[in-house]
């Protein structure tokens, strides 16, 4: 069990930290909720304490003989501020102590995550983001605002991100340390595909696979997180759009292959972790093929679907990384890791993630375990572990490639 300081300040989003505090607290940690002041003009006390089972407190003259500005920042493994307001973030930046919260983040050891809420103006002057990049450059993860509906009728930047995100991501930061979360892809913008191409039969049935989009999904939170622009193309994928993300829905691997070629060109890595169907119904039938009826197919003919990721590296223009995927099982003939190197040496990416999928492992479940074979033979075992660890690790991967690429 792990302790979790959850810094609220006062902003609207505020009462969103509950669903947080549920996440933190159903993964079996010990959460200590650090209120400023103002958070509680939009969330009560009592609702923290009856979340986390601890006291609540927004001041220093409270516990004294526990000395808690200390204790309480000292004896966190995690502290996450979420959200973080335009004061806060300035207010953390400075050094200031003036309330529990701010005292707490100046006596905190651990890693510590701050999840930006404020309308898109405050986002964007510059004294915050001068002040958002103080606080990266001492270690701490700052999180990218979502884009989307603020409070009253504007859209921008600055929307609260979804709690399920945040608790994945400070999963990652747990385990790993802030290293896991370095702000190493500033100005990097990548396109990553996701999910499970469907080809369709009839207005009713299609061929697909078992692919949920998890992973994809992973990998597009975590770059966004080191600071990407991500452009995620998504094959029939029921999620929430991650935050800070662009997404491109598709369905058919024609579709993808559209999307993809349009998208890539502009980008320093191309990630292909959809996927895509090998194989497509010859004709799709206009109405419902029934049994028993007279337009009931003997047999259904199949044709090659484009491989994507082989244009993909086609087009690949200098300095730009091309990632594939390859979910493999062993056979008579060879064992996953053996097909995976022929695979890379055939499609001509720079990097591989392998996945083994034999016995039904990986699809739709929370964790993953990959192998990152690279084109001059390296490989990196990333082991069992939550998705958005094994993302965290694939990017680790990539990156040094990805500098390495774009030097003089």
């Amino acid at each position: 069990m792990s302790r979790i300081v959850l810094g609220v300040s006062g902003g609207v989003a505020a009462y969103k930290a509950g669903l947080l505090l549920r996440a933190f607290t159903e993964a079996g940690h010990d959460v200590r909720v650090v209120p400023t002041p103002s958070a509680l003009h939009f969330v009560g006390a009592a609702t923290f304490e009856a979340l986390s089972g601890n006291p609540v407190t927004t001041d220093v003259w409270s516990d004294v003989d526990e000395v808690a500005h200390v204790r309480i920042g000292q004896t966190a493994d995690l502290v996450v501020v979420a959200p973080a307001t335009a004061d806060l973030l300035a207010r953390a930046a400075a050094g200031r102590a003036d309330d529990l919260l701010t005292a707490t983040l100046l006596t905190a050891h651990c890693p510590v995550v701050f999840v930006p809420a404020m309308h898109t103006e405050m986002w964007l002057h510059p004294a915050t983001q001068e002040n958002v990049a103080t606080l990266r450059r001492r270690g701490a993860v700052v999180l990218p605002p979502a884009i989307g509906r603020l409070t009253g009728p504007d859209s921008g930047p600055g929307r609260f991100p979804e709690p399920p995100d945040i608790a994945a991501l400070a999963a990652v930061v747990l385990s790993a340390g802030a290293g896991a979360l370095p702000h190493d892809l500033s100005g990097r913008r990548v396109v990553i595909s996701a999910g499970g191409t469907r080809e369709p039969l009839d207005p009713v049935r299609y061929l697909g696979n078992r692919s949920s989009g998890k992973q994809g999904w992973a990998l597009a939170r975590v770059a966004a997180a080191r600071g990407a622009e991500v452009v995620l193309v998504a094959a029939n994928v029921e999620l929430p759009a991650p935050f800070g993300v662009q997404v491109v829905p598709v369905g058919t691997a024609e579709e993808l292959r559209t999307a993809m070629l349009a998208e890539a060109p502009g980008s320093d890595a191309v990630v292909m972790s959809a996927a895509v169907a090998d194989f497509r119904p010859a004709t799709v039938a206009g109405a419902k093929l029934k049994k028993g009826s007279a337009g009931e197919p003997d047999s259904v003919p199949l044709v090659r679907n484009p491989d994507v990721l082989v244009e993909l590296v086609a087009q690949r223009r200098p300095g730009q990384l091309v990632v594939g995927f390859a979910a493999e099982t062993g056979d008579d003939e060879a064992d996953v890791l053996t097909h995976a190197r022929a695979k890379l040496a055939r499609k001509g990416c720079d990097l591989l993630v392998v996945n083994d999928v034999s016995g039904g492992q990986v699809f739709g479940r929370a964790e993953n375990a990959v192998v990152v074979l690279a084109a001059d033979g390296a490989a990196t075992e990333i082991p069992l572990g939550p998705k958005d660890t094994i993302a965290a690790g694939i990017w680790d991967a990539i990156a040094p490639q990805l500098h390495r690429a774009t030097q003089p």
